[in-house]
């Protein structure tokens, strides 16, 4: 599909959307890529998915970044932590390698934002490892205390929806609202804050038993119940490839997945989620279809 059978209309346009782009030529290089796919927000490692440091984000100017953000109009930008990251494990020199480089990330992250704005940094709550979702879940709450002690206020944390595989923490709403409601509870971020806030995944959601393919509003209604929708910031806008309970978290290109590109038309014209950054994370495609563009020409 091209662009021009796929038009960008005026509501496309508007979409905060983009990909996860690589930072292997550093800040120019991020702003480079985005041009060049027409992102209008998009995602990045702060460090490498292994967690070692990223020397080119550490020591080369962002001012590119910054400059594109506040002059184009690009943003929130929703950084994913590195994957080896778990709040919720069993050993405790890993849980504390997460809290100092989680911190040290948004550090990092709060240099590259205009004055006045926000940038996201979006992570996996974590895995319990058979100690239970209560363990984890408090084990998640004690690390984000220590990890807001040194997040600037320009760094909003946001908590992924999860599909339930193995023993991840975060397939239930009610588990985000109680890791939330713990954070409140410890004084880090009052209501409506920005500290902290929820990324929903359409992949996760739909494989962790919450049916958005067929009742999206009535998932939101649930989310806005349990969660408050004044806590979703961001859109992880994924096809699924094993559908409705699957549990399996396993990314399909959009509309070739079990959601289907009905399910992501109503997607990009919902009056809540259409204002929030979007970003594609699905693997690559056989044909030429430009997904940015045709969730673009979804909008209407």
């Amino acid at each position: 599909m091209t662009e021009e059978e796929t038009p960008i209309t005026p509501a496309g346009v508007a979409l905060k959307l983009g990909q996860h782009l690589s930072t292997t030529d550093g800040w120019a290089g991020l702003v480079q890529q985005a041009k060049a796919a027409g992102n209008t927000s998009f995602a990045f490692f702060p460090r490498s998915p292994y967690g070692r440091e990223s020397k080119k984000l550490k020591t080369q100017d962002p001012t590119p970044l910054v400059e594109a953000q506040r002059d184009l109009g690009w943003g929130p930008l929703v950084v994913h932590a590195p994957y080896v990251y778990n709040l919720a494990g069993k050993d405790a020199s890993k849980r504390t390698f997460a809290i100092t480089s989680m911190q040290d990330d948004a550090q990092l992250l709060s240099t590259a934002v205009p004055d006045g704005h926000q940038i996201y940094f979006n992570f996996h709550p974590g895995s319990h490892v058979g100690q239970g979702i209560d363990t984890g879940i408090e084990l998640i709450a004690e690390g984000l205390t220590q990890v807001f002690e040194k997040t600037p206020s320009n760094v909003t944390i946001l908590l992924e929806t999860m599909a339930g595989k193995g023993t991840e923490v975060g397939s239930r709403f009610e588990e985000l609202a109680e890791i939330i409601a713990r954070l409140e509870a410890a004084g880090v971020s009052g209501p409506g804050a920005p500290g902290i806030g929820v990324t929903l995944d359409t992949c996760h959601v739909y494989d962790g038993g919450y049916d958005v393919k067929q009742n999206l509003t009535g998932v939101l209604a649930e989310f806005d119940a349990t969660v408050g929708l004044n806590r979703l910031k961001a859109i992880h806008i994924n096809d699924s490839k094993f559908g409705f309970e699957s549990h399996k978290d396993r990314h399909a290109p959009i509309g070739l997945g079990e959601l289907g590109v009905d399910f992501f038309r109503e997607v990009v014209n919902n009056p809540t989620l259409k204002k929030l950054p979007m970003i594609l994370e699905t693997p690559p495609r056989d044909d030429d279809v430009d997904e940015v563009a045709l969730l673009r020409g979804l909008a209407e």
